[in-house]
């Protein structure tokens, strides 16, 4: 893949959509920074995963920042006594975190600023998603309007882009262009519940997505089960 200049902070999760957005930022020539968050969440597997997937995308940097969203709880991903759903439900679920995205873009935005570079690559995903609020066009539009407003890049001109190529993506459609990229979903983590070797629970609402976004997308899935 093609090098530059061209810099990216990458918020890179350990999961499937934020490893397919890796590699549509490397196909884009950008040098990729990916930045990791360990705020708390119920297992390391998906740390473990990003680091696996950093290094096999050759990132330039791979910074993995503590924050403990535990003392806040408020979710069932950082509060061990709210249970991980296993049924589908219409309202916004018990595993969202609250404002988990704008703490994490707004760390992605410091080290962009430091960095001096100018794009931001994030997965969230409107159309095969939970419900989050953060995960909308709306608020990726809304926080990059912020961003332009709240640092000395962009007050002086030298404006941020949040770039969230996946937003409109069925899960199938981001599988299929994640394989055409090279990325090995073997080494993605997304279970809410996973155990410390990475394998699913194939019950959770992450875990349904997936499982149905690779059956739609016709690609064989590669994740590891414990059931």
């Amino acid at each position: 893949m093609a090098t530059s200049e061209k810099k990216a902070v990458v918020l890179l999760s350990g999961g499937l959509d934020s490893a397919t957005v890796l590699a549509i930022a490397k196909s884009a020539g950008y040098d990729c920074y990916a930045l990791s968050l360990d705020y708390g969440q119920r297992h390391a597997a998906e740390l473990n995963a990003a680091r696996n997937i950093a290094a096999h995308f050759q990132v330039k940097q791979h910074q993995v920042v503590k924050l403990d969203l535990r003392q806040f709880g408020g979710s069932a991903l950082t509060d061990d006594a709210i249970a991980v759903p296993e049924e589908e439900t219409s309202d916004i679920p018990v595993t969202y975190v609250p404002a988990r995205n704008t703490i994490f873009l707004s760390l992605a935005l410091a080290w962009a600023e430091t960095l001096d570079a100018r794009d931001i690559f994030v997965g969230v995903n409107a159309v095969d998603y939970s419900g989050y609020p953060d995960c909308r066009p709306e608020y990726i539009e809304s926080f990059e309007k912020m961003a332009n407003l709240a640092t000395k890049a962009g007050v002086e001109g030298d404006r941020f882009s949040i770039q969230a190529p996946l937003i409109k993506l069925t899960k199938a459609e981001i599988i299929q262009t994640g394989s055409k990229l090279g990325v090995d979903y073997a080494l993605t983590v997304s279970c809410y519940q996973a155990d410390d070797s990475g394998a699913a629970c194939g019950k959770c609402d992450s875990c349904r997505l997936r499982k149905q976004g690779f059956a739609d997308a016709g690609v064989p899935d590669p994740t590891k089960y414990n059931q």
